[in-house]
């Protein structure tokens, strides 16, 4: 079945968020959360939840793509959601529980969506669309097997994608929420921390 995995050694971290472990190699994700959105044997694809982009405001985007505006847009925070394809646009949402998923639009949870179309935009702009949301320019992406090499070395750890992580404003205290939300201290984290 596509998007998952058969093999009942590997896990399916869809809907999970990674935390940066301290350490970690690359400084584009250093004390990043990142939620993953696609995870098969194919690789894994996912958006950093903690990097705002202030200097990029929702409306003047809008304006940018051509799509209209009547004064009723609603104010949607811009984040920078990884290195691949920064100029791709990704709208993290909240979603009914039950029904269907149109074109572009891919069911992360049970309630959240990632929709890479423009009519979410247009519905955005309008003041309608989902009740929270966020977009993201960029994305995150793994090789088949590079994730996981990636923890076996301990550069994330694994965690539950609560809302307050992913839609919530306040980025600074993101990271350390997200590991004590995994009953880690960070103060008592060390980049040279060990596996047991």
């Amino acid at each position: 079945m596509a998007g998952h995995f058969d093999n009942s050694t590997q896990t399916n971290l869809t809907g999970k968020v990674l935390i940066a472990m301290p350490g970690m190699a690359d400084p584009r994700f250093e004390r990043s959360v990142v939620l993953i959105c696609a995870h098969t044997a194919e690789g894994a694809m996912g958006l950093v939840l903690n990097r705002p982009l202030p200097e990029i405001d929702f409306g003047d985007l809008l304006e940018q793509l051509g799509i209209a505006t009547d004064g009723s847009a609603r104010r949607i925070e811009v984040r920078f959601g990884g290195p691949v394809e920064p100029g791709r646009g990704f709208v993290l949402h909240s979603v009914p529980e039950h029904g269907d998923d149109p074109e572009g639009r891919l069911r992360i949870g049970r309630t959240l969506a990632m929709t890479t179309t423009r009519d979410i935009l247009e519905d955005l702009a309008q003041g309608h669309g989902p009740d929270a949301a966020v977009l993201t320019l960029g994305y995150a992406g793994w090789a088949p097997g590079q994730l996981e090499a990636e923890m076996m070395q301990n550069g994330w750890l694994t965690g539950e994608g609560a809302d307050d992580l992913i839609f919530g404003p306040a980025h600074t205290d993101k990271w350390q929420k997200a590991l004590r939300a995994q009953g880690i201290d960070p103060s008592l984290l060390s980049a040279a921390a060990g596996r047991a």
